[in-house]
């Protein structure tokens, strides 16, 4: 018998969202719909936020969000689309909102026996414990908003104050390892190879993600196998143990003694040109189309 045609989907694909993601969301979705138009699929884009959900009444099979930050990504909008029964693409309001809180990550990276840099939460005018130099975060927030590399201890209270603004008067203060940046990317429960990030830049900042053509992104890791198959395994303890489903990021840092680091979990990564799980599906012969169009047939097993 011949083999069972694949089914061509009804796909709504959300972008844009309120948070300070939104320029990289709206990019994201509209290259997520190009590629599933491509595949011959019925697609529907939406701008959406917590104040116009209309997009989630267009007749849908599925629903690929892409937004990242606040809001699309934190578990608000999975939760609703959970309350309306609709099938979606991506990590549940439970994993999600988990994963978008570095800190109650990083609480459950240290419960699982993945090594994580100290840190603490720091709510200013308090000074943290922690000496430079320090990463300083939000709390809350993705594509390293606000973050910034502290190595001055003068500099510390300003730092704080602009992480603290992006998360609800709180900030992460991470002490910070020297190291090589590598990230593990997952489709389903298939860890996709690791690719060492080199940025023209102190660090691998927003601008070094999205805008900075200089960045370099390397299979050639120049790191033992022992270590990449190490990331490989703690990265699936850490996708796993937080519920994730479908896609996902995990970031590390691995210092010159071949520790390996843990720093976060990006459930719903991005999709542009400079976006690294489609760079890592590529490498195994997984097209972007192809690629998007798994993750909706995915979502679409989950509900059967």
């Amino acid at each position: 018998m011949p083999a069972k045609t694949p089914a061509k989907l009804r796909v709504t694909v959300l972008a844009g969202g309120p948070s300070a993601e939104r320029d990289i969301s709206l990019a994201s979705g509209q290259a997520i719909a190009a590629g599933l138009d491509q595949r011959g699929h019925e697609v529907f884009i939406s701008d959406i936020g917590p104040d116009d959900l209309a997009g989630l009444d267009h007749p849908a099979d599925v629903v690929f969000p892409a937004l990242h930050g606040t809001f699309g990504e934190d578990g608000t909008l999975q939760r609703i689309m959970e309350e309306r029964g609709i099938t979606f693409v991506g990590s549940g309001s439970r994993a999600s909102a988990t994963a978008m809180d570095k800190v109650a990550t990083k609480q459950l990276a240290e419960k699982l026996g993945v090594p994580t840099p100290p840190y603490e939460v720091v709510s200013p005018p308090a000074k943290p414990v922690l000496s430079p130099p320090v990463v300083v975060k939000p709390i809350a927030e993705g594509s390293s908003v606000a973050t910034s590399i502290v190595h001055e201890a003068s500099k510390l209270d300003e730092a704080i104050a602009a992480a603290a603004r992006q998360s609800g008067g709180s900030a992460l203060v991470e002490q910070f390892v020297a190291g090589d940046e590598l990230t593990i990317g997952f489709l389903g429960s298939e860890a996709l190879p690791p690719i060492r990030i080199r940025p023209d830049r102190e660090f691998y900042d927003f601008v070094a993600k999205y805008r900075d053509d200089h960045t370099e992104y390397l299979f050639d890791t120049g790191r033992s196998q022992s270590l990449l198959d190490q990331a490989a395994e703690l990265s699936r303890r850490v996708f796993e143990g937080l519920g994730c489903r479908h896609l996902g990021r995990v970031d590390w840092i691995a210092d010159a003694d071949d520790r390996l680091w843990f720093l976060e979990v990006n459930t719903i990564p991005g999709f542009t040109n400079h976006s690294l799980v489609p760079k890592a599906a590529e490498k195994i012969g997984i097209p972007f189309d192809e690629l998007v169009e798994r993750l909706v047939y995915m979502a679409m097993e989950d509900r059967a």
